[in-house]
């Protein structure tokens, strides 16, 4: 089994992209706030689009190994993104974003909203226990401010779903994540160059107690993302610490998906997901990846 999973994902894209990628992306507008040292983005929704049809190729390197050790796997994959269209879920309206591969984990179904106050996640299909007891949460504040950040989850005592350590009984988990918006930068990928891309990171932390020893075992998941206006998710780097039950040899999966192509409405003003995303966390054998679809970040979603 693959010792990786899918995780928190900023899953948003959209926009068009002509010729020279980068011609479409304007400097986007600058609003300052009390503290020159901020500033707050103007229309910051356009970073994350989300017209039903839009579709996003990227480009994908997963690389798994010890963490005192040179890698011991480098596999390469594609993942198509695509905005489906709108459903209820729980009395809400949410967007679907379809994803045929993130993270090299298979295909997946994921739900989000936009409101004037940001981007929540509602959970994918197939989900997990862990899952269905954090969702809804935000994964974006409007307007976005740079440099800001927020604690996306703060939970203790949830049933992981799993037997880790094999006694029978299911271990608990402690999750705390947080998400901040770092600054803008000049991105290059596949699909062309982008100035003033918005950076995001997402970090969680996992700290999972076995019932067996009352050991406390941690886990990692830290997603750095970039996102353009008009066009959503750029390129996301996804960095996990995978605890081992048996050993001190932690291992260490790192995630890139990066911008092949995408296609999209010309105009710029809805949301996509990231999803990853988003959504996972850290897995190995033991943490099965279906456990760590926590999303974030991840990819991201909306209702205009």
């Amino acid at each position: 089994m693959n010792n990786s999973c899918k995780s928190i994902k900023f899953l948003s894209t959209a926009g068009a992209l002509v010729s020279l990628g980068f011609s479409l992306v304007s400097v986007p507008a600058l609003v300052y706030s009390a503290d020159s040292t901020k500033f707050v983005l103007d229309k910051s929704h356009e970073y994350f689009p989300d017209h039903v049809g839009n579709e996003w190729v990227y480009q994908g390197t997963m690389i798994e190994g010890g963490m005192v050790h040179i890698q011991d796997k480098d596999t390469r994959f594609t993942n198509v993104s695509k905005v489906m269209g709108e459903e209820i879920l729980e009395g809400v309206m949410v967007t679907v974003f379809h994803d045929t591969n993130p993270g090299n984990q298979g295909p997946s179904d994921s739900y989000y909203r936009r409101d004037a106050a940001g981007i929540r996640y509602y959970g994918s299909k197939p989900g997990t226990t862990l899952e269905r007891q954090l969702v809804p949460y935000q994964i974006v504040r409007f307007p976005l401010e740079v440099p800001s950040s927020f604690e996306q989850l703060n939970r203790k005592g949830l049933d992981l779903g799993m037997d880790i350590d094999r006694d029978g009984e299911k271990e608990k988990v402690d999750i705390v994540a947080v998400v901040s918006v770092q600054g803008e930068e000049t991105v290059r990928v596949p699909a062309g160059m982008y100035l003033g891309a918005i950076r995001l990171e997402a970090k969680m932390i996992m700290n999972v107690h076995l019932s067996e020893s009352g050991e406390t075992i941690q886990g990692t998941d830290t997603m750095t993302a970039w996102f353009a206006r008009g066009v959503g998710l750029l390129k996301y780097i996804e960095r996990q610490t995978i605890p081992s039950v048996r050993s001190q040899n932690e291992r260490m999966v790192e995630v890139i998906e990066e911008l092949e192509k995408v296609t999209v409405k010309s105009d710029v003003a809805s949301l996509r997901r990231s999803e990853a995303p988003a959504k996972s966390v850290f897995c190995d054998n033991l943490f099965h990846h279906e456990l760590l679809k926590i999303a974030a970040p991840s990819r991201l979603p909306a209702d205009s």
